[in-house]
């Protein structure tokens, strides 16, 4: 089967682009809006709405496969790439993409894919964002050529073996942090309710007394809200690096203070995402490396999860190597070409550290199924319920979109025997 042609529309994706920088500075919000002016390149605005490029391949017999362009809710952040805005990249793909992809062959997805996500254009990469909807559309359509799901082809072209399973999902709350946690417990969600804890005077406490007194919360209205008693969800924080800061990122003190945390959510484990920012990759996986070290050594029952600075395929490799935390989140959007977060999904299984398909509430229903699939065909250890921070929308993508593919998969595998 081929390609016989490239469409391409603009679209918007699930939430916002946030200046981070900005927003850490202390900008203050004005309902949902923020105030004053942004600082990161590109932004017009703190707050700006978030953009997508739909990709839609169309095949010989009649079928369109489609991938979703869509980039990080902190773009230009963290050693990400910058901005992306719609109508500055829809001329590149169709210039520079397009006139590759007509005619092609669906013969392999992996193949094709890689070629994508090396090529250059003026001797640099493409945006990540743009290799990140291309070849979602690529996986699709040759899932549509071979009639399988995604999920299988991932699984026959990486020679993976293992049964297609449910997997956690992972619930965010945006600033609703107290009556999206009610709408989770309801749906008994896997993993919740990462808290957006991104500003230290409304969400964290300059001694860390608002986090502490938030996870206390949690653990009690988990306790006495929940249906079933056996109900044991994961309590999953992302505190952007603030942690860091109002311990000056020292080690010792950090742990000291993560450990009341652990403490404060029992009997539920917990995870900690991000709790530093050291605005540097080498310093970074550094930094969690030693903070890993420090709680395992006291046996503090959390996990530390990596997120800053750990973008590319090449940087997850690199915090897995040295430890650096007890998990990686593979921020899908930032990895550029899907087929790397396969390869990343392996390697940390291969290095003994969590994987999380993760990305951004910045994304669309499109790449949420896909990467879904990915995270399904290689086992990772937990996928996010994006995109969007209305939570239930989110959820109900992913959730429902792994049900269809277990389901569709125990159908081919009953048909084979």
């Amino acid at each position: 089967m081929k390609i016989v042609d490239v469409l391409l529309s603009e679209g918007k994706s699930g939430f916002y682009f946030d200046d981070q920088r900005a927003i850490k500075k202390g900008a203050k919000q004005d309902l949902f809006i923020y105030e004053g002016e942004p600082v990161t390149d590109g932004f017009t605005a703190i707050r700006q709405a978030g953009e997508a490029i739909s990709v839609m391949l169309v095949l010989d017999n009649g079928d369109i496969a489609v991938g979703d362009c869509a980039a990080v809710q902190y773009s230009g952040a963290g050693g990400r790439d910058p901005l992306f805005l719609a109508k500055d990249f829809i001329p590149i793909i169709r210039e520079y993409i397009k006139p590759g992809l007509v005619n092609q062959e669906l013969i392999s997805f992996r193949k094709l894919a890689e070629k994508i996500d090396k090529l250059q254009v003026n001797g640099k990469p493409l945006h990540t964002a743009i290799r990140y909807g291309v070849t979602q559309a690529i996986l699709q359509a040759v899932a549509k050529a071979n009639h399988l799901t995604m999920a299988e082809i991932i699984q026959k072209e990486y020679n993976i073996n293992h049964e297609i399973t449910r997997i956690p999902i992972f619930g965010q709350c945006g600033d609703e942090r107290y009556t999206n946690v009610d709408k989770m417990i309801i749906k008994e969600v896997d993993v919740l309710p990462h808290g957006l804890i991104n500003n230290i005077e409304k969400k964290l406490g300059y001694k860390g007394e608002l986090l502490l007194d938030y996870i206390t919360w949690l653990r009690d209205r988990i306790i006495t809200k929940r249906i079933r008693e056996d109900y044991q969800p994961i309590l999953h924080l992302d505190v952007y690096g603030t942690i860091g800061i109002i311990f000056d990122n020292d080690t010792r003190k950090m742990a000291d203070y993560i450990e009341t945390l652990a403490n404060a959510a029992r009997p539920f484990k917990l995870r900690i995402e991000g709790p530093m920012d050291v605005e540097d990759r080498e310093k970074q996986i550094e930094a969690l490396r030693l903070l890993r070290e420090e709680i395992d050594s006291r046996y503090i029952p959390v996990e530390i999860v990596a997120d800053e600075w750990c973008n590319t395929l090449e940087d997850i490799k690199e915090f897995a190597n040295r430890k650096a935390g007890h998990m990686v989140q593979i921020k899908t959007p930032d990895l550029g070409g899907i087929n790397n977060i396969v390869e990343a999904v392996l390697y940390c299984k291969e290095k003994g550290i969590g994987s999380y398909v993760g990305g951004t509430c910045n994304e669309t229903n499109i790449s949420a199924e896909v990467t879904t699939n990915i995270a399904l065909a290689c086992g990772a250890d937990q996928v996010l319920a994006k995109p969007g921070m209305g939570f239930d929308e989110g959820y109900m993508i992913v959730n429902n979109e792994m049900n269809r593919v277990i389901e569709i998969v125990k159908y081919h595998n009953s048909k084979k025997e």
